[in-house]
């Protein structure tokens, strides 16, 4: 049995309740955080909440998130629940304002809620072998640069790519790879450049993206934002997709062509170890 929050009281799972008005519920008015906890600790949890605060602003909610008591809620979470390794999700929701309207109230009071997931982040079955991508076009509405709870396509997505014996896909808008059902998308060119899709309004403005390539600076490997193709993606070197609930993790194939050797690469390898060693230093 869990504890969660909800809007400031920390509760068992089964006692936990909002309104079936709430708005996440009846127009997916609401936008969500996931935070990686390692050794008891939470990682990037201040770039999850500017992307937070990023997100409501772009949505005009009048609410301003307050960091500190969302800190300590969190880590109350993780000590509540006795999590080593795993996840907290956050969802913040525009609320509920009495009937169902489309028009938004401004006055309305947004709904909290959180919840921890037990889960194994460093030891990884699928990072260990590399996923095995199909692709999809990219038909979701054209904001997807702010992380709301509209996730129905990226459902729909991953569960036809499991369908087709694929562990993910990779969503093709105007001939170009934007990114993963739940994740950005990168590939290593033959002369070991990294390649992901530059940051807009066609992509989430990945939290571990862009600690990853921090890491990869570092590590003095070239990088390159721009668009690329699946044909480009076929042929690379590597290929890799990163995500706060599972860090850096190969792909080894797409669309049932092998890439590279059709094993995970070392640089992707690499940039997963040297992620998490970091990532671990700095964990609040």
């Amino acid at each position: 049995m869990r504890t969660v929050y909800v809007n400031g009281e920390f509760l068992p799972e089964t006692e936990a309740k909002i309104s079936i008005f709430d708005r996440s519920f009846l127009f997916a008015d609401g936008v969500y955080e996931v935070t990686s906890v390692l050794d008891g600790k939470l990682i990037d949890f201040m770039g999850h909440m500017k992307r937070l605060e990023r997100s409501l602003s772009e949505l005009k909610f009048a609410f301003k998130p307050d960091i500190d008591q969302l800190l300590e809620a969190h880590r109350e979470l993780v000590k509540r629940n006795d999590i080593t390794e795993g996840l907290i999700y956050l969802q913040v929701s525009r609320g509920s304002a009495g009937d169902r309207d489309f028009a938004i109230n401004p006055e309305t009071t947004p709904t909290i809620v959180m919840f921890t997931q037990s889960k194994s982040l460093i030891k990884s079955a699928l990072a260990e072998r590399g996923q095995k991508i199909v692709t999809f076009p990219d038909i979701r509405w054209r904001r997807s640069d702010i992380k709301t709870v509209q996730l129905l396509y990226a459902s729909l997505l991953k569960t036809e790519a499991a369908s087709k014996g694929a562990d993910d896909g990779w969503m093709v808008l105007d001939g170009f790879v934007t990114e993963g059902s739940s994740n950005n998308a990168y590939i290593v060119t033959q002369d070991g450049t990294i390649v992901t899709r530059e940051l807009s309004t066609d992509i989430l403005h990945g939290i571990t993206r862009a600690s990853v390539l921090k890491c990869a600076e570092e590590l003095q490997l070239k990088i390159e934002e721009r668009h690329f193709t699946i044909e480009e993606a076929q042929n690379a070197k590597e290929a890799f997709s990163t995500s706060a609930s599972a860090f850096v993790c190969p792909v080894v194939e797409i669309d049932d062509k092998k890439i590279g050797d059709g094993v995970p690469g070392p640089i992707a390898k690499r940039l997963r170890e040297i992620y998490i060693e970091a990532n671990r230093a700095t964990a609040l």
